[in-house]
């Protein structure tokens, strides 16, 4: 005799959690393929990414800084990192004042191909995201407040 399983929500459909699960696995799914024929793993992406926006606003980049920015745990961005390093997307210098830290730079294949990426990604996310139309703002909004609420968790 199996004992009766007790949910709190009437469907899956109903669970804020089991849409986001299945909403992140089906944009992931299409991100893989754009990002596939460049040679880039998603989280390699992110990482370039991350790299390529805080250059933006500044020469010096460490690997902390990139973590920080792209929210993801140091120990796997430095693994990344040597794997972009063996790509020739990035370049690891010595520190100008930490002879702790690295300082990261884009190469010129890295910039070429993150540009590439950036616009097959968002062309993506457009096609992707635009069934909610005008709702997207607010989608995004909510997004980012989760992300700030949930953080630190």
């Amino acid at each position: 005799m199996s004992k009766e399983i007790d949910f709190q929500f009437k469907s899956p459909n109903d669970s804020p959690g089991y849409l986001l699960g299945q909403v992140t696995m089906l944009w992931q799914r299409k991100l893989k393929k754009v990002l596939d024929p460049l040679n880039l793993t998603q989280t390699q992406f992110v990482l370039l990414a991350a790299l390529g926006w805080l250059s933006k606003k500044n020469n010096v980049v460490t690997q902390v800084e990139i973590a920080n920015q792209s929210n993801t745990d140091r120990m796997m961005v430095s693994k990344v990192l040597r794997t972009l390093e063996k790509k020739k997307f990035i370049s690891r210098q010595e520190h100008p004042t930490d002879t702790r830290a690295k300082v990261i730079k884009l190469t010129t294949d890295g910039a070429k191909v993150l540009q590439i990426a950036l616009t097959a990604v968002e062309n993506a996310d457009t096609a992707f995201f635009s069934v909610l139309s005008t709702n997207l703002p607010k989608f995004n909004k909510n997004m980012a407040n989760l992300i700030a609420q949930n953080k630190d968790e």
